[in-house]
């Protein structure tokens, strides 16, 4: 079975096609068949002018038809969409949703903060881990930051906030925030001795790669500080030309550690796992549940 997942995020809309197979007995293999990211940028409109101006709309409608043109090529059989904190934010969000069905046949769905953040859990990372230990999801996003708690096999605690990339680049993000943040998952994390991170979202993944370490080992939040450090002391140009990032990477990757830094320091975590799963990879677990929920 062929299905297939689209997330349009303020940063970037991007389409997963996966190839579900039921190898092991009951138990399916979700295998990736191609991953396309489109870098949207939306929230440099929306979180500054409160809409999505008619240059970035047209290019969404063109980004939805080169997907619905994919998706048909390589035979999905069910797909399922959502747009997230741009989209949410935006004044002419739910006309481009309305634009984008009738262009292209594909429903999306604006989902909550919250939503978001339980669909990033629905990717069972944790339930491959130890489980007697405590997770916290960390989801980066351009306009949101979703955090999911996972303690002894269930989940405890599911919060977005707005504090994102383009956000903070944009200066949008007040003190008042971070605190209300700090406050909120230290009120959460009473009791639990001690928290390892789950880090989502193309930032940590880049980080991760940009490391070489070998795929299931942690990073370090002391590496993810002499990142941000020396990141922070480069030019955007110096960032793309030493790192070979591109620019809608080169720029808010230095936000996006800083989001992680100061959530791993609030719960006293000292390393991240980078599983390179996202918002698409909960989306297709949630769309395979949907389907077998209908057949039994």
């Amino acid at each position: 079975m062929k299905l297939a997942a689209i997330d349009i995020g303020s940063n970037a809309a991007r389409l997963l096609i996966t190839d579900v197979r039921m190898i092991k007995k009951n138990k399916p293999d979700f295998i990736k068949s191609n991953l396309i990211r489109v870098p949207l940028r939306l929230g440099f409109d929306v979180f500054e002018n409160g809409e999505i101006s008619p240059g970035k709309t047209a290019h969404i409608l063109s980004t939805m038809k080169a997907y619905r043109h994919l998706l048909d090529a390589y035979g999905v059989e069910r797909v399922k969409a959502c747009a997230t904190a741009a989209m949410r934010d935006a004044k002419n969000g739910a006309q481009i949703i309305e634009q984008i069905k009738k262009e292209t046949g594909l429903d999306i769905e604006i989902i909550s903060g919250d939503r978001e953040a339980a669909l990033i859990y629905e990717s069972h990372v944790a339930e491959n881990l130890t489980r007697d230990g405590s997770y916290l999801y960390i989801d980066v996003g351009g306009g949101s930051t979703e955090l999911t708690c996972f303690t002894n096999g269930a989940m405890t605690f599911k919060r977005s906030f707005n504090i994102g990339t383009i956000r903070l680049l944009k200066q949008q993000v007040t003190e008042a925030q971070w605190e209300e943040m700090k406050g909120d998952i230290r009120n959460h994390i009473k009791g639990i001795k001690k928290i390892t991170g789950i880090g989502s979202g193309g930032n940590i993944n880049k980080v991760f790669s940009l490391s070489k370490r070998k795929e299931g080992r942690p990073l370090s939040l002391e590496l993810l500080r002499d990142y941000y450090k020396e990141f922070s002391n480069m030019t955007l140009e110096e960032r793309m030309s030493n790192y070979k990032l591109r620019e809608d990477r080169a720029d808010v990757i230095v936000p996006a550690l800083l989001i992680y830094i100061n959530v791993l320091k609030w719960v006293g975590a000292e390393e991240i796992l980078v599983p390179k799963i996202g918002l698409a990879d909960g989306l297709i677990q949630s769309l395979y549940e949907e389907i077998e929920n209908v057949e039994m």
